[in-house]
């Protein structure tokens, strides 16, 4: 079962609150969650939006106020929801398109000229404001991981060991010892995961544009890790193949495998080679304020 639409929650909202009864906001939300998406897995139930909102729950409010502005459902006192009669005599396949026209709320939607096409009206329509905003931000982060790694895969080999470095200390895996660049063994650096050195984690980044990490490359970084440490961190900035990744599980050494993609996604959530340019604020009214009246 797929995490429903927002125009997908109008029918169960309307059918929870067909008997007349008021509702609680948080109240009709977990019941509508219960009734009708029970079958959600839990990673499901705990997917957010881009504001740290539950998705699902996101998407039920949006429903609620989708069909008090075409006036399905009324707010009897803040917080608190229930259907009207025309609510009660909803149509049996109602969904967003048969708002448009109830609500000048759907304007903003509307194209300014004929040039754009039916699927673009059609997938603009069912979407909420929230799901148009985490759409856009994905589409930006997609951008910029794509650029980072085309970045990272045109450094020198040296300057990639030291993001990687970078990385890791960024993430909280303490200090880290560069070692020569030549003789090293395969290992471009070692973390002191304490003051003392006690435990260590051995490095090996591999700078590729195009190839995987074979098995014979686990393997030489495996030989090269000396007796007083049995964790490592192999980076690429490609992939690795299906036996590069079976000989890393099987290894005596704990040895995680970071792969292009993933190298991007940790560099971009701990903001290493890249920097913030724009912060938007998302405002809604304070219901707190209009309470001193």
């Amino acid at each position: 079962m797929d995490i429903p639409k927002f125009d997908e929650t109008f029918l169960p909202i309307l059918e929870t609150l067909k008997t007349g009864k008021i509702y609680k906001t948080r109240d009709l939300i977990d019941e509508v969650k219960a009734r009708f998406y029970s079958e959600l897995s839990e990673e499901q139930l705990r997917q957010e939006t881009k504001s740290g909102d539950l998705l699902i729950d996101n998407r039920i409010a949006w429903g609620k106020s989708y069909l008090k502005k075409g006036g399905y459902v009324f707010f009897p006192e803040r917080g608190y929801v229930q259907t009207t009669e025309k609510g009660k005599n909803h149509s049996a396949s109602l969904n967003v398109r048969d708002l448009e026209n109830e609500s000048s709320l759907f304007d903003f939607y509307k194209q300014e000229t004929a040039k754009s096409n039916t699927n673009t009206i059609s997938e603009t329509n069912v979407s909420s404001p929230q799901d148009l905003i985490d759409e856009g931000f994905k589409r930006i982060d997609d951008d910029v991981k794509t650029e980072l790694l085309a970045k990272l895969k045109g450094t020198n080999p040296y300057f990639f060991e030291k993001v990687v470095l970078r990385l890791l200390k960024k993430m909280g895996y303490g200090e880290f010892i560069e070692t020569a660049k030549s003789g090293d063994g395969g290992i471009d650096g070692i973390i002191n995961e304490d003051q003392l050195g006690l435990d260590k984690i051995y490095i090996q980044a591999k700078r590729f544009n195009d190839g995987k990490v074979r098995e014979t490359d686990i393997r030489n970084f495996i030989g090269a890790m000396s007796g007083d440490t049995n964790k490592g961190v192999f980076v690429t900035t490609s992939d690795f193949d299906n036996k590069a990744l079976e000989k890393a599980r099987s290894a005596h050494h704990k040895i995680i495998c970071i792969d292009g993609k993933k190298l991007v996604d940790l560099m971009h959530q701990f903001n290493v080679g890249i920097q913030v340019k724009t912060t938007y604020e998302i405002k809604q009214v304070d219901e707190d304020f209009f309470d001193e009246q």
